[in-house]
């Protein structure tokens, strides 16, 4: 039963606080954005600005000490929210006050705040923490820290930040960053953006990096050990800043060679997607197993089994296409993987038809001859191809065929506006393909739905292939036919490069 009271307004302030918040109108956040594919990650009930992430690592034990701290806005009345965080919590505080905290499931932080939040309200919440991040698996025996040598690496997609800082883990809620990083004297550390000082005392160095533009969770990366470093600029005045480990071995001399050529890339890619939206560029090849690559922010993460066969400019081609294509617009949800893959792979098309060896066109009807119909290749959706096919070669080789079949619908004038201005007009934000249908309809004066939906959302082989309007009816097939059965498809000089490239989607989870 409620009883009347008449109380003065200080003592009606007091008594609001000390009312559970969830009797007065406040509720906890969503555990988890409901993305499609990964409905746990990211967190709702309010959104990210900034992270600043502080941390000491000590290569010999793998321990990880680290205070982040996040500047949010809540969104709704919040009595609890979470972040998402794998590591051993020691304290939490939101806005000054000593939080309460819990955990459950593979990454949820449960935060309760001493006073609640209101919609609108801005909180600084400080996470301390400390932990061996090597030894801490999730969804299944998983771990995005990997022990170097000399060091440790993390970078992954869809996740990796839960082993190094507490965050909002999806690319819908992307902020700003410094991470500064202290290690033993003769350790280097590597990050995103630009490093902004080092300073050394008593035998450690931290090293202070800073991402000034959003960047999703999943893009911030961190290399610590020993490094032979190069700074540059391109010709255009872009800071170039590449890292490789001492002890890659025969692979050392093909990195370089390759990634070197960065700021050469980036230049050149910035005629066909605009001005580079970034204030640094480069990469980082630490001494692992991987033969992977993934586009973190401004600093590409590239695997030592990439380049076993020698050099490859076309992966680099790759990573840096995702800085428009992936980093500056970001899929808005999981399932719009092919905003991400499949330009990033139609840039390395655009790449084989520089070096004259092989038009893009030439590269698409290989792939497109290359696969029968009964081929599992064509079963896998571009548009939508499920978490268990996300990073499948389909998405990355049909959904660049898909791009080559919209130049030829729309003419290359039309096409290389659409190249250009997606990535101009949405930069710094989220999208869904939809939203870029939307967009190459209005640029090309043309209804493309039921193009787009024969080459990312239906799950065979398009009865024609990604040919010019033209030419559809010499290339239309007969009924039961398969072109790639009736002649052995030329295959271009790139193909061998391209397909090595390929190997960036082994490894990305």
């Amino acid at each position: 039963m409620r009883k009347r009271l008449i109380v003065s307004a200080a003592s009606a302030l007091s008594l609001f606080l000390a009312v559970p918040a969830s009797a007065s109108g406040f509720q906890p956040g969503a555990d988890g954005v409901g993305d499609p594919y990964y409905p746990t990650l990211g967190n709702g009930g309010y959104r990210v600005a900034h992270y600043d992430i502080r941390l000491k690592y000590q290569p010999a034990t793998d321990e990880l000490e680290g205070t982040t701290t996040i500047l949010a806005t809540a969104t709704q009345d919040l009595s609890r929210f979470n972040l998402d965080f794998a590591l051993k919590v020691s304290e939490v505080r939101v806005n000054g006050r000593v939080a309460t905290f819990a955990t459950s499931g593979d990454q949820e932080l449960e935060i309760t705040p001493a006073r609640p939040l209101a919609k609108g309200d801005q909180a600084t919440v400080v996470v301390r923490y400390k932990d061996v991040p090597s030894t801490v698996e999730r969804y299944g025996g998983y771990t995005a820290w990997r022990r170097t040598p000399d060091g440790a690496v993390v970078a992954g997609e869809p996740v990796s930040a839960a082993w190094w800082y507490p965050s909002n883990d999806h690319p819908s809620n992307k902020a700003t960053f410094d991470v500064s990083v202290l290690v033993p004297d003769g350790n280097q550390v590597i990050s995103n953006g630009v490093l902004t000082g080092t300073s050394s005392l008593a035998g450690w160095t931290r090293y202070s990096w800073r991402e000034n533009k959003p960047q999703a969770t999943y893009l911030a990366t961190l290399a610590i050990g020993k490094f032979d470093i190069t700074q540059d600029t391109t010709a255009s005045g872009l800071p170039v800043y590449n890292a490789y480990s001492k002890d890659l071995g025969d692979n050392g001399a093909a990195a370089r060679a390759s990634i070197e050529r960065t700021g050469e890339l980036v230049d050149w890619l910035s005629g066909y997607f605009g001005e580079y939206p970034f204030s640094s560029v480069g990469g980082y090849v630490a001494n692992t197993s991987s033969s992977g690559a993934l586009e973190t922010q401004t600093r590409v993460s590239y695997g030592p089994g990439l380049f076993a066969r020698g050099t490859n400019t076309s992966v680099v081609v790759h990573e840096l296409a995702h800085q428009w294509y992936g980093d500056s617009v970001s899929l808005s949800k999981w399932s719009d993987i092919w905003l991400n893959e499949g330009f990033a792979e139609y840039s390395q098309f655009l790449w084989s038809e520089h070096e004259n060896e092989g038009t893009a066109q030439a590269v698409a009807d290989y792939i497109y001859a290359s696969h029968p119909a009964d081929d599992p290749f064509w079963t896998v959706k571009p548009g939508d191809p499920g978490e268990e096919n996300q990073f499948s070669g389909a998405v990355y080789y049909r959904g660049a065929v898909a791009i080559q079949a919209l130049r030829n619908a729309v003419g290359d004038e039309k096409f290389f506006q659409i190249l250009k201005g997606w990535p101009t007009e949405r930069r710094y934000g989220n999208a869904t393909i939809p939203e870029f249908q939307a967009y190459a309809e209005k640029v090309s004066g043309q209804k493309l739905g039921d193009l787009l939906n024969t080459w990312l959302f239906t799950p065979s082989k398009p009865a024609v292939g990604p040919v010019p309007p033209g030419a559809a009816a010499a290339a239309s097939l007969a009924p039961g036919a398969d072109a790639g059965r009736d002649a052995a498809p030329v295959e271009p000089k790139s193909w061998k490069k391209i397909q090595e490239a390929g190997s960036v989607h082994e490894g990305r989870h």
